[in-house]
């Protein structure tokens, strides 16, 4: 063998040692899509804290490996698939709740409780959308992971869908934290549909003081009487008020500050990255991620549209109104939902100011979409 035949031999080889032979165009559009996350996170501030490690992880997760090279989510023994364990088996989710938990004040809604009932009326988009799901062909355990992502809450959708539909994780992931990011361009549209500039301009009166005993009180008895109803949220409920109760007793606000700050954050980078990985072309596109992309549009405008046309109803028997912007607050896209209403009630009169009494139902959406999750394991797990 020659200089020539040996150099080209071994470039041959190399090449053959790189991604680029088994880059297919399945990959290739993925990690465009994974571009375009990150795009939209820095450039057009879309939930950037979720999407730019989603973004990456499509990236990641879109370079094909060398044969025998254990490298994917998918690849036993490979640190990828060590760090995705927490995600398939619905490990980070739970911690999420307690860093949500330990930075929720639910003073609003502790303050005014009917604003409860519009973060259960936004729930009717899970159920609607599990009933979808069902007539579009899917078993009863995918239509059910499918159906919580009309709660717009991506550690919920992620927990259901590893408990119940596995296969489907990457999709119903993706899809749930895309429009929980896509929550300033998707509601105000159906919101200004829904409601006449009289009621928009609706101002709300002042929350009361809630007492120290009663934000202590509250997230112990919110568990036993939702835990009661709906045992198999005890997992995400659990660590929810478990965090509310490191914030709220103030003798443990070293753990509190911990739960919501660095824990929180360091499992939203794994979470998030992880997730993105988990999307490799082959496992990700298919018909069937089509069509869960389509009903998690659905799922999460009907619930913003529930939560609107619930509280309109509620309005026809209340003496003080309410202002019907308030329901699409309802999904538990904390704070964005409740950002977004105040943004279109600001549109409609610039001085009044709904961002607080949003919370309350956007909190209460958090509840609501974790008992569905845990309503909709204990009747599918069978």
């Amino acid at each position: 063998m020659n200089t020539f035949e040996f150099l080209t031999s071994k470039l041959d080889q190399l090449y053959h040692t790189t991604a680029f032979p088994s880059l297919e165009i399945g990959n290739a559009i993925m990690i465009v899509v994974g571009l375009i996350f990150v795009y939209l996170a820095i450039a057009k501030d879309y939930e950037p804290l979720l999407l730019v490690p989603i973004g990456f992880g499509i990236v990641v997760g879109n370079i094909p490996a060398v044969a025998g090279m254990p490298l994917s989510v998918y690849d036993e023994g490979s640190v990828l698939r060590y760090l995705y364990f927490g995600v398939e088996r619905g490990v980070y989710p739970p911690l999420i709740f307690l860093g949500i938990g330990a930075m929720t004040d639910f003073s609003t809604m502790l303050s005014n409780p009917k604003l409860i009932l519009l973060g259960a009326a936004a729930q009717i988009g899970v159920f609607g959308t599990f009933l979808g799901a069902l007539v579009l062909g899917f078993d009863p355990h995918e239509a059910g992971a499918i159906g919580i992502i009309g709660g717009a809450d991506g550690p919920t959708a992620i927990f259901l869908s590893s408990r119940l539909a596995p296969q489907l994780l990457g999709a119903i992931a993706i899809a749930a934290y895309s429009y929980m990011a896509l929550v300033p361009v998707i509601q105000p549209p159906i919101m200004k549909l829904l409601t006449t500039k009289s009621e928009r301009v609706i101002r709300m009166k002042p929350s009361r003081t809630v007492s120290t005993r009663e934000r202590i009180l509250f997230p112990i008895i919110g568990f036993l009487v939702c835990t009661m109803l709906a045992p198999g949220a005890i997992v995400l409920i659990g660590m929810l008020f478990f965090g509310n109760l490191l914030k709220e007793c103030t003798v443990t606000d070293r753990l509190a500050a911990t739960a919501r700050a660095a824990m929180i954050d360091v499992v939203t980078i794994l979470l998030g990255f992880c997730v993105g990985a988990s999307t490799s072309a082959p496992y990700f596109l298919k018909q069937e991620s089509i069509l869960i992309f389509v009903l998690g549009a659905v799922a999460f405008s009907v619930a913003t549209a529930s939560g609107v046309l619930f509280a309109k109803f509620m309005n026809l028997f209340l003496r003080e109104k309410i202002n019907p912007l308030l329901g699409a607050a309802g999904v538990s896209a904390v704070p964005d939902s409740a950002r977004v209403v105040h943004m279109v009630g600001r549109e409609a009169d610039p001085q009044n100011f709904l961002l607080m009494h949003a919370m309350a139902p956007n909190v209460a959406g958090v509840i609501g979409s974790a008992i569905a999750a845990g309503v909709l394991w204990s009747q599918l797990a069978n």
